[in-house]
């Protein structure tokens, strides 16, 4: 029997007033009914809403099948992908896979090869040095990209595509690459029909940071090793907990409730904090759906975040006493994956001082450590929210990723703001190509 994820606003309540919950309880409902017709502004990219339900089991059925010939055939996978294209599938991996996942053997890992991520960057020290890693290994790319053209993207497949044909030859290569792409138009699918590259596709009416639950997470997910129908089916079931247009009962729209009365008083920047390092990667995906989602026209919450107890020894001292423009949001996993207990040594009356936590577990005083940080930020006037998973599983890795992707659409409307465009990262990309000297 499964549970849910909980929303935990006890050291939030003193900041919010109760009939300030239900000012905004009208326009929560009218932004869950924008949101489950497909209604809103940007409901042409809103097609992650209901794809924990509808989306492609056949195409499913191929991403296991193809994990399954690349875990036999790869030493070493590489994920070429930026944005939305490699921050779901990484934060996955890292949350549930072995923390030295590549320094295992290979039957440690289960058969499944080394994994790395490429094409996020620009830097020829990050490209020659992966290069010098994998120079001995079999190798298996998947380059994820919609269009093709993407800068960061393109050029580290320029360098890969060269590789593999001087190494495998260009036929061998055709099938040790698989490009994830649009289904008919662009770049990478002309070069993919051309030199015979499997593809999956990138869904039309899914934006690359929705895209975690689609092919462009799941292969890379799958070849780590990780139970994709697990993933799907905790997507599901979030589904099924999360639409329901019921507030505050609905912990997903109340978070989103709580970030915009937070908002309203001034408070700008959210600082997602978790106390495990595994999360590190989901905070980037979090913080990539939520700045691109919400970040337009002169508004949005700045997502920011920190990872504790690790930050409390240096950034803890400015959220306890600096600017009071934060409130904290702290991923909390009720069991963890692995726990250890604190040896007994001797008669522990001992020299280190720590005798009185002899026999407890590191899970406990990590848990000690959370409610003690979030009294102590409470009583420093910074409003902490708090998200529960039962534990750390693929069942709740999906159940997470739809409820933080609905919480951040209704978050948007909310806001005022079409929460699946980026009119502003094109900007940016226009003057880069111009300086670069590109032909329009």
């Amino acid at each position: 029997m499964h549970g849910k994820i909980e929303l935990d606003t006890s050291m939030a309540e003193q900041f919010v007033r109760q009939h300030e919950l239900e000012y905004i309880e009208p326009r929560v409902k009218l932004a869950h009914e924008l949101l489950q017709a497909n209604a809103g502004p940007g409901s042409d990219f809103a097609g992650w809403v209901h794809w924990p339900q509808q989306y492609d089991r056949e195409e499913l059925a191929r991403i296991k099948e193809l994990s399954s010939q690349i875990r036999d055939t790869a030493d070493a996978f590489v994920v070429l992908g930026i944005g939305g294209s490699y921050l779901g599938a990484r934060s996955t991996l890292e949350l549930l896979s072995h923390t030295f996942h590549n320094k295992l053997s290979r039957e440690e890992r289960n058969n499944a090869p080394e994994i790395y991520f490429a094409g996020n960057n620009i830097s020829p020290v990050y490209l020659s040095h992966l290069l010098d890693i994998i120079k001995d290994k079999d190798i298996v790319i998947n380059v994820i990209s919609k269009s093709g053209t993407t800068l960061e993207t393109a050029l580290a497949f320029r360098i890969f595509r060269q590789l593999m044909e001087k190494r495998y030859g260009k036929k061998e290569a055709g099938r040790r690459i698989i490009a994830t792409t649009d289904r008919e138009k662009g770049v990478l699918k002309a070069l993919s029909l051309r030199d015979g590259y499997e593809t999956l596709t990138v869904p039309a009416d899914v934006g690359g940071r929705y895209s975690v639950l689609t092919a462009v997470g799941l292969l890379p997910i799958a070849v780590g090793g990780v139970d994709i129908d697990e993933l799907m089916a905790g997507a599901a079931a979030g589904y099924h907990f999360y639409s329901k247009n019921t507030f505050p009962g609905n912990p997903c729209y109340l978070y989103a409730a709580f970030r915009n009365i937070f908002y309203l008083k001034g408070k700008l920047i959210e600082l997602m904090a978790a106390y495990e390092p595994s999360f590190y990667y989901f905070i980037e995906w979090w913080k990539q759906l939520f700045g691109e989602s919400e970040g337009k026209d002169n508004k949005g919450i700045f997502p920011a975040g920190l990872n504790f107890t690790t930050d409390l020894h240096s950034m803890g001292q400015y959220v306890q006493d600096g600017y009071r423009n934060i409130f904290t949001t702290t991923l909390w996993a009720a069991s963890p994956a692995v726990d250890l207990d604190i040896p007994v040594i001797g008669d522990d009356e001992g020299s280190d001082g720590l005798g009185y936590l002899a026999g407890k577990t590191f899970h406990y005083v990590n848990e000690k450590a959370c409610e003690g940080t979030m009294l102590a930020h409470a009583g420093g006037m910074v409003p902490g929210l708090k998200v529960v998973l039962p534990e750390i599983s693929p069942f709740y890795h999906g159940m997470m990723v739809y409820f933080f992707e609905r919480a951040c659409a209704i978050s948007g409307y909310l806001m005022g703001v079409n929460p699946f465009d980026q009119p502003g990262v094109e900007e940016y990309k226009k003057n880069v190509f111009k300086l670069l000297g590109k032909k329009s």
